[in-house]
């Protein structure tokens, strides 16, 4: 599907589930334990460290120093020195984006699906690859700190959205269904969190991302 011609650079959806299932849901967090292993084993740099930088945890996270090293910073020079991004290096973090969506939607119990590393499933998330070219070379090094507002509001956000993810937690063993405010609330949470990754970390942007949580 063609995007819309003002449709950001990096934008996620999430199917709504008509039922969910109440004891796949029970016991989500065991659940998770061997999907949890392969990701955290998996270098999913671009989307950890946006989300300890939120946490303001990345001094402290050896995976964080990690994540920033092996892609954030490789990225940053040969943007800045070689006006370059390599089709296939975009092409992984797409699709460790991708598989970290995923994951990400079946913890907060928005699909019965278990991640796939491969398939699309019910999460939608596309990136547009970028010109290199009309990326401004010195810009990368200050994004992160140009984010600054957002981090602020992802921490408020995110402390709702766990307010809404164990109100949905309730609402599904009882009714197998997750209240479509909510789900909608926590996909547009996600949502602002990919638009972020893209510009400060993901580098494939120039455009700052919109304060809204729709598309």
């Amino acid at each position: 599907m063609e995007p819309e011609p003002d449709a950001y650079p990096a934008r996620l959806e999430i199917d709504y589930p008509e039922s969910l299932d109440r004891f796949s849901t029970l016991l989500r967090i065991l659940f998770l334990i061997p999907i949890s292993l392969i990701f955290y084993l998996m270098p999913v740099a671009p989307m950890f460290v946006v989300h300890a930088v939120v946490e303001g945890s990345l001094d402290e996270n050896s995976a964080g120093i990690f994540a920033l090293g092996a892609f954030f910073l490789p990225l940053i020079l040969m943007l800045l020195f070689r006006r370059k991004y390599p089709r296939w290096w975009f092409d992984f973090l797409l699709e460790l984006a991708r598989f970290s969506y995923r994951v990400t939607a079946y913890i907060l119990l928005m699909t019965d699906k278990y991640p796939s590393t491969d398939e699309q499933q019910t999460v939608h998330l596309e990136l547009d690859y970028p010109d290199a070219e009309e990326l401004h070379p010195l810009l990368p090094i200050v994004k992160w700190l140009l984010l600054i507002p957002h981090y602020i509001a992802l921490v408020v956000l995110g402390l709702i959205a766990m307010f809404a993810l164990i109100a949905a937690w309730f609402a599904i063993l009882f009714t197998t269904r997750y209240p479509k405010r909510l789900f909608d609330y926590v996909v547009g949470v996600n949502r602002w969190t990919l638009r972020v990754q893209a510009y400060g970390f993901l580098l494939i942007t120039d455009r700052y991302p919109p304060f809204r949580l729709d598309a």
